[in-house]
């Protein structure tokens, strides 16, 4: 704002200068004209008067006819006494005044030309402040110093200049801030993969060094052991699948083939992901909902993401309960429910349940805290969100994908 106020009050400035040099050079010419005709009217009323003194026949109508008359005498008098009237005014006082006038109209011009120059010079000097200025902030910008105070430039015709390097300095700052928060979540994720890493392969290795160890293990001892490497194999094998499913999300490597699918087909397709875990231990899901209800996204990835949220109501359900699942669609969006009636979810745990390698209080061992923050990630990508709601009872996901 204070930047078009300065530019406004500038040119403000300059015309109202303009319109002053230009009333003073009308007045002045016009006095020059006021001056020149009192001089010859005056002379001229002398010599009126001289003739009607000399010739008293003569009328006052007779002399304003000749006064008024077209014709153009031959000057052949006033060359007797050198005067040539092409050059020269007859009235030797118009003479006088007329380089009086030029003298002072060289003066008015001079001083108007020097005010241009000034105001010029004035110009041209803010101008070069402010490419000064413009080379000082890139050269900031290019010292990866983004402090750039645009507003302290005044605004003239550098202002697009100015604008689109502020652009950039906003771009450039956010990407180095960008920049040092993906370094600390790539350090805080290390940190997390080798924490989560860490167990599983101590685990590992304290079987096998046990195996070593004791050549005379009964078969059923080094058989359990076996299967714990398996299992402690396997699980590293989840987590780091899951990281680099993360890890292309984060990086934007991830094409969606976005169309439409038919909820009922994605919510059996998880269902058959979990129905071995769910066998093992009694757990019925029930499932209702509108067999109509569609929503556009890729399939694979949702498929995915609910069955990460199965497993995560399968590991909290105690043996022989039961999940419920329904979906159902209206103008707005479509919609999933999925409930378990497990331990139920601490207020504590509750906020952090989709952060990454979050574990919370009631937690499987074989957990990593990674499925649901992938589902997470999943269903933003097909314009969804996810809540949670939990309590001593159970547990329920309520998933609603916008159109």
């Amino acid at each position: 704002m204070k930047n078009k106020i300065k530019l406004k009050r500038y040119f403000i400035t300059t015309f109202l200068i303009s319109i002053c040099l230009l009333a003073i050079f009308l007045i002045m010419n016009i006095y020059e004209y006021h001056v020149y005709t009192i001089n010859f009217n005056n002379k001229l009323a002398e010599v009126v008067k001289a003739v009607q003194e000399k010739y008293p026949d003569l009328s006052e109508i007779e002399i304003m006819e000749i006064l008024n008359s077209n014709t153009k005498g031959d000057g052949e008098f006033f060359e007797k006494y050198g005067i040539n009237v092409n050059e020269a005014s007859i009235v030797l006082q118009n003479d006088i005044s007329y380089r009086n006038f030029l003298i002072l109209n060289m003066l008015f011009m001079l001083t108007a030309i020097t005010i241009i120059i000034v105001i010029f010079i004035i110009y041209n000097k803010n101008k070069e402040k402010d490419i000064k200025d413009i080379t000082k902030y890139i050269e900031q910008i290019n010292k990866k110093n983004y402090e750039l105070k645009i507003d302290q430039m005044s605004e003239d015709e550098l202002s697009i200049l100015k604008n689109e390097i502020y652009k950039t300095t906003i771009m450039l700052k956010e990407a180095a801030e960008n920049s040092n928060m993906d370094k600390l979540n790539l350090k805080k994720s290390l940190e997390d993969i080798s924490h989560q890493l860490k167990t599983p392969l101590t685990s590992i290795l304290v079987l096998l060094d046990n195996l070593i160890d004791d050549q005379n293990m009964s078969n059923e001892t080094r058989n359990d052991f076996i299967k714990d490497i398996k299992r402690e194999v396997v699980n590293i094998n989840f987590l780091v699948q899951a990281i680099l499913k993360l890890s292309k999300f984060d990086a934007n490597t991830i094409h969606f083939i976005k169309e439409e699918k038919l909820l009922k087909e994605i919510v059996d397709e998880a269902i058959k992901n979990v129905s071995p875990l769910c066998d093992l231990r009694n757990i019925k899901i029930n499932v209702t909902g509108d067999s109509r209800a569609k929503i556009i996204c890729d399939a694979k990835w949702q498929i995915e993401a609910i069955t990460n949220i199965l497993k995560n109501c399968v590991d909290h359900s105690k043996d022989n309960q039961k999940i419920i699942v329904k979906y159902e669609q209206n103008n707005v969006y479509s919609q999933i429910d999925i409930q378990d009636f497990g331990d139920g979810i601490s207020k504590e745990d509750l906020p952090h349940i989709f952060e990454r390698f979050y574990k919370g209080q009631n937690a499987s061992p074989e957990s990593i805290g990674i499925g649901l923050a992938l589902s997470k990630t999943i269903i933003e990508e097909d314009n969804g969100i996810i809540s949670v709601e939990s309590n001593e009872n159970g547990t329920k996901f309520v998933i609603k994908y916008y159109k």
